[in-house]
């Protein structure tokens, strides 16, 4: 007999189960923050039809597509047309369908997360994932939706990256209409020019001042070396506390509309994110911050680890006008931020900054006489009543194998109900973790091993902040 050789496709994470327990963790981590601050979970279909996920992008994105081959959608793109299905590439587009789908039903201002899987063709290499998770929220307003609402998402990432305690890490904010009315000053007022020099204005950080004047002063853009001058002295500007950032907003000075809106926003936004309770340690004002989309048109946000800058943003978004305009007539301006918690685990993990992850067994009741199954059987069933999560041994062996079974799996306790045990009513406790051994009264055990395990959260909490 042949064997095919079991391998994954490039670009998936397939973890081991202790890995998954920790990637787990970080998944409920990002949830739970969400949930703290009042949004609500939604899901999408991992399929969504071709046309509405290839309305707005266009040929770049069609590239990175995976499209759903069946019988049918083969036939068909033999003869030309695109298969009617395809996977979701981000989650953007399909909650844009969602919101138009849905309008009349929804409370606005609608305040959603989602953490779901999504698929993009990107070509192998190392860190990148062709499979991976998203974790988005988004706040979409019907009409209109104050700046107010662009504030309150550095309070939820904030509250994130604290708990997941991965060190030290910065918010950094700009506002796009800021920067196109600064353009402007410049003498550059064509929308699709200014797009351009945001896009490469917002790679200095990775590039390099060098790089980026080079580019824009190259044949690519061909601007007034001045002009390039004064872009290059405004963008550099990093706020090292809250009144710093405001005093540079305020020595703008009037200038045209879209400065000023920009201006008057940006200073909105940074006074609140002070008010919703997030250390001026932890937000910075950047102006060179533009991300690189066109979707986005007023304030923008990227986050960064302040000891790894290397590893780049780990969580990213910001204001667009009209969420679902290919799909509605609705005006539904919306404000959102994304963590790609696949790339992000991946990264922490290949920078060493993950702690190690413990097996959501605390507990393994051991088998000593096979006769005695029934009683082993309802100590486990009391134990995971008791809101212990508890595997029982249901096949015969030796003993050492069981502890050695247990050690390997990452189970702390080792609970021995042996001929001894039984006549004096107890249960004999081996921790594997601190290598002890203790003998406690039956009816004591629950309240024995809660104890035990409640102290070793509270450690883990205090070591953590």
């Amino acid at each position: 007999m042949s064997f095919v050789q079991a391998r994954t496709m490039p670009g998936v994470l397939e973890l081991l189960p202790l890995d998954q327990v920790a990637f787990q963790a970080m998944l409920d981590a990002i949830r739970r923050n969400f949930e703290r601050f009042g949004f609500l979970p939604i899901e999408t279909p991992v399929m969504e039809y071709s046309s509405v996920l290839l309305t707005k992008q266009g040929g770049e994105t069609e590239r990175q597509v995976y499209f759903v081959q069946s019988t049918g959608a083969l036939q068909a793109a033999r003869e030309g047309d695109l298969p009617e299905l395809a996977l979701r590439f981000d989650l953007t587009v399909p909650l844009a369908r969602y919101v138009a789908e849905h309008e009349h039903a929804l409370v606005f201002p609608f305040r959603r997360y989602q953490m779901q899987r999504v698929y993009r063709g990107e070509r192998a290499q190392r860190g990148r994932f062709r499979e991976f998770y998203q974790c988005d929220i988004d706040v979409i307003g019907k009409d209109q939706l104050s700046v107010r609402h662009d504030a309150e998402l550095p309070a939820v990432i904030y509250s994130v990256f604290r708990d997941l305690d991965i060190g030290a890490f910065t918010i950094q904010l700009n506002n796009r209409k800021l920067m196109r009315g600064f353009l402007q000053q410049l003498g550059l007022a064509d929308g699709e020019r200014q797009g351009a020099v945001l896009r490469e204005v917002d790679k200095l950080d990775k590039r390099g001042l060098d790089a980026v004047r080079d580019s824009l002063t190259g044949v690519d853009f061909a601007l007034a070396p001045a002009a390039v001058a004064q872009l290059l002295d405004f963008v550099g500007f990093r706020s090292h506390s809250l009144q710093h950032a405001l005093a540079r907003l305020q020595a703008l000075g009037e200038g045209n509309e879209a400065l000023q809106q920009g201006r008057a926003e940006l200073t909105e936004v940074l006074q609140l994110i002070h008010a919703f309770g997030v250390p001026e340690s932890h937000y910075a004002l950047n102006l060179s911050i533009a991300r690189g989309l066109d979707y986005y048109t007023g304030t923008v946000y990227e986050t960064t680890l302040n000891e790894h800058p290397q590893i780049g943003s780990i969580c990213s978004g910001g204001r667009y006008e009209n969420l679902a305009s290919h799909y509605t007539r609705s005006r539904l301006p919306g404000v959102g931020i994304s963590i790609g918690a696949t790339r992000l685990y991946w990264q922490l993990r290949e920078a060493g900054l993950l702690k190690g992850a413990r097996s959501t067994v605390q507990a393994l009741v051991a088998q000593m006489d096979e006769a005695e199954l029934p009683r082993y059987l309802e100590l486990a069933t009391e134990l995971r009543g008791a809101g212990i999560n508890t595997e029982a041994v249901v096949e015969p062996g030796k003993l050492a194998r069981q502890f050695k079974y247990a050690d390997r799996a990452g189970i702390r306790f080792v609970l021995v109900l042996g001929p001894d045990e039984i006549a004096k009513g107890t249960v004999t406790v081996k921790d594997l973790r601190k290598q002890d051994q203790f003998e406690v009264a039956r009816a004591d055990l629950v309240a024995t091993l809660r104890v035990e395990i409640e102290q070793a959260a509270a450690m883990r909490g205090s070591d953590s902040h």
